[in-house]
């Protein structure tokens, strides 16, 4: 899917995000403009560069994710989670194999697994995890045999997200069973979406071809990976020493959840490196998984289906309880809406029970005004469901203000 301009994924994200506290340590303000740059920002604008120079992804917001996620992978074993990078594209020659490649020349101990059984991944695996690398996984999940063949690497996967979940085989002549570790960073590349357990656990930068005037330099491996392998080796100098510190910290976050267990290793990458890399950061959190909210066309739905409830609601005077063909009314005529669209007569009471279904949300009976019955909804049936999926947005704090 190609991104326009006017899309929350390529569009410039404006930060607004405080200052974090590192615990233990003084609140840092904002650097002076002459101040000399840590290593962790030289490194991290120098890796930045490099996979600018060699790929076209669809924002800064991107960027700043790849350069943060691989970093990210020299401080594997400091985590509670390992983050699964997730490079997809509509089509081929979109950059993702060529992003791969500035990706394997820069994390930790990459382990390129193509044409590897799940019996020799699970044996690579140990305490201190490889970077796994899967290039064209739209071979490996991309139809339903293919993915029922793969189901034990894709329970790999989905496993190794979290620290703690091994698996257990069946191993030696004696047939002993014996438990694996599965905790390991991944990036896989691939034409469509990943299986939705491994999206679902990904950052996700979606490539897209170049267009007329975007240029990136050629790949030459005996040429370019000696500047791509000195920057690995700054990375582990840099974060190497930091691990204690990394696996303390509780970066404030500006997403939960899963979104928050996948981000949080990135966003502990770039407090550590300070300087404009804390806010770039949260600023990339906010943008790109946002936009894969938008990507789950079905939760969309149900969610949307909150929100645009409470709103007819809100526009009723909000009542104590709603006639469901008033309701439906208020949802179709909606132009800015999906509803008017769904399904040949728009959205139908049979259509807003299955919406609702999920949320344990149906209609009854009530009486109305004039001592009619009919069916309809009752504003606390959905109170419950609006606070835990649609909240309303709490405001955003201002951001902290330097020291003269």
């Amino acid at each position: 899917m190609e991104h326009t301009p006017t899309e929350p994924y390529s569009a410039p994200a404006k930060s607004t995000w405080p200052p974090v506290t590192v615990p233990g340590q003084a609140r840092k303000t904002a650097k002076a403009a002459n101040a000399p740059l840590s290593e962790g920002e030289k490194v991290l604008a120098d890796l930045r560069a490099q996979v600018k120079r060699f790929v076209v992804l669809p924002s800064e917001e991107a960027v700043t994710s790849v350069t943060l996620w691989v970093a990210a992978t020299h401080l594997q074993t400091a985590w509670q989670h390992a983050p699964r990078l997730a490079v997809v594209g509509p089509a081929k020659r979109c950059g993702k194999s060529r992003l791969l490649d500035v990706v394997t020349e820069t994390v930790h101990s990459p382990l390129i697994t193509v044409n590897a059984s799940p019996a020799a991944i699970f044996r690579s695996i140990t305490e201190n995890p490889p970077t796994l690398l899967v290039d064209e996984a739209d071979t490996l999940f991309g139809t339903l045999k293919a993915a029922e063949r793969n189901e034990d690497l894709r329970g790999l996967l989905n496993a190794g997200h979290q620290r703690n979940r091994p698996t257990l085989r069946v191993t030696g002549p004696e047939h002993k069973p014996v438990t694996f570790p599965t905790f390991a960073m991944a990036a896989l590349a691939g034409i469509g979406d990943l299986p939705d357990t491994i999206m679902d656990r990904s950052v996700v930068v979606r490539m897209r071809r170049r267009a007329a005037g975007e240029t990136v330099a050629a790949f030459r491996t005996g040429r370019d990976t000696p500047a791509l392998n000195a920057i690995r080796d700054r990375l582990t100098a840099w974060l190497h020493p930091q691990h204690a510190q990394a696996m303390d910290m509780e970066p404030v976050m500006p997403v939960e959840d899963r979104a928050a267990d996948t981000w949080e290793p990135l966003i502990t990458v770039a407090d550590l490196a300070q300087g404009e890399w804390p806010l770039l950061a949260r600023a990339a959190c906010r943008t790109m998984t946002a936009h894969e909210a938008g990507q789950d066309e079905d939760g969309a739905l149900r969610t949307r289906i909150l929100t645009d409830i409470r709103r007819v609601f809100a526009a009723e005077g909000d009542p104590a309880t709603l006639r469901t063909g008033r309701l439906i009314e208020q949802l179709n005529a909606d132009t800015e809406a999906p509803w008017a669209e769904y399904g040949p007569q728009g959205l139908t009471p049979r259509g807003l029970q299955l919406l609702l279904k999920d949320y344990g949300i149906s209609s009854a009976n009530h009486r109305f005004p004039g001592s009619t019955q009919a069916k309809g909804f009752a504003r606390h049936q959905f109170t419950d469901a609006w606070d835990r999926y649609c909240p309303t947005p709490a405001p955003q704090p201002e951001p902290a203000q330097p020291s003269a």
